[in-house]
């Protein structure tokens, strides 16, 4: 079920404008450019193993958007088993925490619009990876996950059925859960420094 066919009463759920929400829902409904986005990340390697990545403008809403007034940092390193000097968690980590992130958000913001309150809301995430792939030892083994599991523990006041339709709409209307479980194109370039 899209946010936009959910009835609430209006105000704030889990943090969460439903008034805003239900505005910014309007507003996409008339204009669908509005919600074509381009979000920006720049890398650079520190030493070993780490990097950061710094994020702060992207184009969102139909417009260029430099709202931010400080820029975000993240780091990341491999832990002493894989060469690196735990700066960071390292890249597949991260994914396992964009996923979490992304499918926390989903739920907590299809709640709000159902008028749900969420007390709790915790994820676990666990992934296999064989790093045979990584290391090019055994080409036939694939590079990234084998397999990832997320447990979605809830406290909240709704029925079971409830619980387990907003994680089945987390599921469906995550982005980074859709990047994971389909093939997205990624055009590479190169160009010297």
């Amino acid at each position: 079920m899209p946010l936009h066919e959910t009835e609430t009463e209006l105000g704030l759920v889990n943090g969460i404008d439903v008034d805003r929400l239900k505005e910014t829902l309007r507003s996409v409904k008339e204009r669908p450019d509005r919600a074509k986005f381009r979000l920006r990340a720049h890398n650079r390697w520190i030493d070993g193993t780490h990097c950061q990545t710094t994020i702060k403008d992207f184009y969102g809403a139909g417009q260029e958007d430099a709202s931010r007034t400080v820029s975000f940092a993240l780091h990341a390193d491999e832990p002493d088993a894989l060469l690196g000097h735990d700066h960071g968690p390292n890249a597949t980590e991260a994914t396992l925490h964009a996923l979490a992130a992304c499918l926390n958000t989903t739920f907590i913001c299809h709640a709000a619009a159902m008028g749900i309150s969420v007390e709790e809301l915790e994820l676990e995430l666990e992934g296999d990876i064989d790093l045979q792939g990584f290391l090019g030892v055994a080409p036939h083994v694939r590079s990234g996950y084998g397999n990832i599991r997320v447990l979605f523990r809830v406290k909240a006041d709704a029925p079971p059925e409830k619980i387990e339709q907003l994680c089945d709409l987390a599921r469906r209307r995550s982005p980074v859960f859709d990047i994971v479980t389909h093939e997205t194109p990624v055009s590479v370039s190169v160009e010297r420094l």
